[in-house]
């Protein structure tokens, strides 16, 4: 008695083999790849954290593929989606999130190849395409009004309240986060909206008489009231 292939693969692995067709398979995956790649470049365009971070970018595409792919498994066999859900509920993930947009971008991806891996194409390209406008019109619109924290060193008050005058002609909001007094030194934290681009009035300030040291930094802006 001869023994066939399929005699060693007792279990329904052969029928489960073309379940999904391959048209199906391919035509799913390379739209993945696409609304991933869409999701990517919103992504890079409407960053306004201070570090951007190019891998998260390309994680974004690949969690859009794999959930696609993930999905078009389960959706195909019933046991094999409980056998999932069993192994997926032992992954954790403690990879801190450091801008509160990126979970916006991660449901996005995951949500995109649900929608994709479902067959319900058209709902995944137009909802990419709502979402993308929105967070770009947004991004755009935070970005003419980016806060900086300004520090000055300070040799006396008089030099602190020259340096205020200058800065309040060279910004539309002012606000003062702290102030610190040693002997010889005024420190002085202020959050700032400039006018313009225009950075210049930061050397003119550094040469006032009494002021020591200027810096001017970019920060998110997310702990201001």
């Amino acid at each position: 008695m001869s023994t066939t292939f399929q005699d060693i693969f007792k279990s329904s692995f052969l029928e489960n083999a073309n379940t999904i067709p391959v048209f199906d398979m391919v035509l799913a995956m390379v739209l993945a790849f696409a609304v991933g790649l869409f999701i990517f470049f919103i992504y890079k365009k409407s960053y306004a954290g201070v570090m951007y971070s190019a891998s998260f970018g390309v994680t974004l595409i690949g969690l859009t593929m794999v959930t696609t792919l993930v999905i078009l498994a389960v959706t195909s066999n019933i046991v094999l989606s409980l056998g999932m859900v069993g192994a997926l509920s032992i992954v954790r993930f403690r990879t801190a999130i450091k801008e509160p947009s990126d979970i916006v971008f991660l449901f996005w991806a995951i949500a995109a190849g649900i929608v994709l891996a479902a067959g319900l194409i058209p709902l995944a390209v137009f909802g990419s395409l709502l979402i993308g406008l929105i967070l770009l019109i947004f991004s755009r619109h935070k970005s003419f009004d980016k806060p900086y924290i300004l520090v000055i060193h300070c040799a006396d008050s008089t030099a602190e309240k020259a340096s205020r005058e200058m800065v309040e002609q060279h910004t539309k909001r002012l606000t003062l986060k702290s102030k610190s007094v040693t002997p010889g030194c005024i420190e002085l934290n202020y959050e700032i909206r400039l006018n313009d681009a225009d950075t210049e009035f930061i050397n003119a300030l550094a040469e006032l008489p009494g002021i020591s040291h200027t810096v001017m930094v970019s920060y998110n802006g997310d702990y201001m009231n």
